[in-house]
């Protein structure tokens, strides 16, 4: 019988800036990539980063006063370098003017850039908006990475094309000193293999608005106004407020200029993914947030799932008091863990090995 020689494969250490969260760090490691470390200047983000990720280090640092030295004291002698991250992306949002955007707005995308060169890692990879690549900042990243020898590649892809239930598009950039890499290739492509609000979320208590779970604090729906719960029950689902009587329709959406703006107060569709999430998902009137079944808005542990994180991810420490605002804004800046994992396996197949993924 011949001995097969086992396979060694390189150990890849990651370092998060801009971590939120911790959503990518999560879907990096669950693909094998050992994430040393997490970098935010948001005080919210420790608890959910270090109570998620037992072997990572979180910073409470804004990256403009950290040096590329410090970073690679992080890093062991011989792992394979990865610096990772989502630099904030609203100057880029669709509701900024990229053209006007104040350029002091372009700091933390030129500063990633600059960790970049005084640590030269072996990997990068960064996850942002669409709009970004039509933005100066972005080629300037671009032509770094260049000045480093890096093989580069970047695509807008969405987060329901590798499992998310979420029509999210984002824009991801992966880059290798060790060999060619691309951006990671679709696993559940087209309507058929996407995952549904229904598979997601229809197992979950049901709850009315203003209501929580006795199980999971995270699983609350926000308090609706009156009027507000006569056009949820008006909503129908992938439907528009245009469905309402006239008497419910919002002064706003009578006038000309807003006839055309018909994608708030709107339900979900069991059987697609969800819309996008934002900062603002928990809210019925804040886009398609609203339940495709009960008269409600979505809630934090709903908005989560849509993100593809874990149902039992930790937010907040247990029997502690739930930021709706607070926590709703981590899970809508968060990158997707299924477009992390993702992303790991494309940054395995640039390494010098056999281009697989550890079993973990």
């Amino acid at each position: 019988m011949t001995d097969k020689k086992k396979t060694t494969h390189p150990t890849i250490e990651g370092i998060d800036l801009f971590c939120g969260a911790g959503g990518l760090s999560y879907g990096l490691a669950t693909q094998g990539v050992h994430v040393v470390a997490g970098i935010d200047v948001d005080p919210a983000c420790q608890f959910p980063y270090e109570a998620n990720h037992k072997g990572a280090k979180f910073f409470l640092r804004d990256v403009s006063t950290i040096k590329g030295d410090e970073l690679h004291a992080l890093w062991s002698p011989g792992a394979v370098r990865l610096l990772a991250g989502c630099a904030p992306c609203q100057p880029f949002s669709s509701y900024a003017n990229t053209a006007t955007v104040d350029k002091a707005k372009w700091r933390l995308l030129c500063e990633f850039a600059r960790l970049v060169s005084e640590c030269q890692p072996d990997l990068v990879t960064m996850e942002n908006v669409p709009r970004l690549q039509e933005a100066e900042p972005f080629q300037d990243f671009l032509e770094a990475l260049q000045r480093g020898n890096y093989h580069v590649d970047y695509a807008v892809v969405s987060a329901a094309n590798y499992g998310a239930p979420q029509q999210r598009k984002r824009l991801v950039l992966v880059a290798s000193r060790l060999g060619p890499v691309a951006v990671p290739k679709p696993t559940h492509e087209g309507p058929e293999k996407w995952v549904t609000v229904r598979q997601a979320i229809g197992h979950l208590e049901k709850l009315t608005d203003g209501q929580a779970s006795r199980k999971d604090p995270l699983h609350v729906a926000s308090t609706l106004s009156e009027l507000n719960r006569a056009r949820i029950r008006a909503s129908k689902p992938g439907g528009t407020w245009r469905d309402w009587p006239q008497h419910l329709v919002a002064a706003c959406h009578q006038r000309e200029s807003g006839k055309h703006s018909a994608g708030v107060y709107g339900r979900m569709e069991w059987d697609k993914p969800a819309p996008t999430m934002t900062t603002l998902c928990n809210g019925y009137g804040n886009g398609r947030f609203g339940h495709p079944e009960q008269n409600r808005a979505i809630t934090l542990r709903e908005a989560a799932i849509f993100q593809s994180f874990p149902e039992d991810y930790q937010f907040v420490p247990e029997g502690g008091e739930v930021t709706i605002k607070s926590v709703a804004r981590l899970i809508g800046n968060a990158v997707p863990p299924k477009l992390g994992e993702a992303v790991a396996r494309s940054l395995y197949v640039s390494l010098p090995i056999d281009g697989r993924a550890p079993v973990i």
